[in-house]
């Protein structure tokens, strides 16, 4: 009963605070549209982002506040709030986002990420994203692609896109590059070799890479470690997830994917390939490291870490 209260709470003052910033953010969206100035523009796209990194500052108080989730940090390298980054990420759950978030907001530009077109309809959030300027990507199937070979490249323009927009302003540019979240059984279909992750897909990070590498500062490699399991949205207000693990660094931006053609290249192609697995290669072992230790740790303080599950 009492897990269910804190669920009920937290969905009520996550709903209340999102409700409260939307409407500040569309009003601050209707303006920028309306004003034709650039200048003006500009201190519109500010308040949009106050706003939004406001919302993430009440978030990430009520999860300090409402439960006892431990988010341990890991980094040794400083990151700029006025640079501009790729930030890379493995996904294991939709509490990934707030955790980022938390971890990083006014650290570093605010997160941008690549969205799903039907995500575009998420009530409140949906409108949200799109006053942020998220780019909304549209996904089509192997036969879909078959017939209207036309649509192949839809995905490749909407990050050109939005990669000039953001050219110009501080930004960090999230991309979770296994494309969805990780489940044993994805993991299983597609015969990943990684023991914790699924395969990456070069694609995203190459478009990214291509479009704005001469304007990125760094790659931020970002691996997150939830020590007692996989959660769920309803596991952190439950109070049911102790501690989430962070690590950060900074890796440098390799030239040659920023000169790179994937598109109509092969051999670019398979030069993205290989980065991106010997990254992931590198992600995996660390998370095997950091479970490990978790594993390693007596049973009765795992029992006591893990509020007696």
């Amino acid at each position: 009963m009492i897990n269910w209260l804190r669920i009920a709470l937290g969905a009520l003052l996550f709903i209340v605070n999102t409700v409260v910033h939307v409407v500040v953010l569309f009003i601050a969206a209707l303006l920028k549209a309306i004003l034709r100035v650039t200048a003006l523009q500009r201190i519109c796209d500010r308040m949009l982002i106050a706003v939004a990194e406001s919302w993430i500052d009440v978030n990430t108080w009520m999860i300090r506040t409402l439960t006892r989730t431990r988010m341990v940090v890991e980094s040794s390298a400083d990151f700029s709030y006025t640079g501009h980054y790729l930030v890379l990420a493995n996904h294991q759950s939709w509490v990934d986002i707030p955790i980022l978030q938390a971890t990083f907001n006014r650290r570093i530009p605010f997160l941008r990420f690549f969205l799903k077109s039907q995500l575009k309809w998420v009530p409140l959030l949906g409108l949200a994203w799109w006053a942020l300027d998220f780019p909304f990507m549209k996904r089509y199937s192997r036969e879909k692609l078959v017939k209207h070979p036309e649509l192949a490249g839809r995905d490749l323009e909407t990050t050109r896109r939005a990669c000039e927009k953001f050219r110009g302003i501080p930004i960090s540019v999230l991309i979770f590059a296994e494309g969805t979240r990780f489940t044993t059984f994805k993991q299983e279909l597609q015969r990943s070799p990684h023991r914790h992750l699924l395969k990456p897909k070069a694609g995203g990070v190459a478009f990214v890479l291509e479009a704005m590498g001469d304007a990125l500062h760094s790659i931020i490699d970002v691996t997150i470690v939830y020590p007692h399991g996989k959660p769920t949205f309803a596991d952190l207000f439950a109070n049911r997830i102790p501690e989430v693990h962070i690590y950060a660094r900074r890796r440098a931006i390799p030239p040659e994917l920023t000169r790179g053609d994937y598109q109509n290249d092969s051999a670019a192609r398979e030069l993205a390939a290989q980065w991106i697995n010997g990254v992931w290669n590198e992600k995996d072992d660390l998370l095997t490291r950091a479970l490990e230790v978790e594993q390693r740790q007596p049973e009765g303080e795992r029992r006591m870490a893990d509020g007696g599950r």
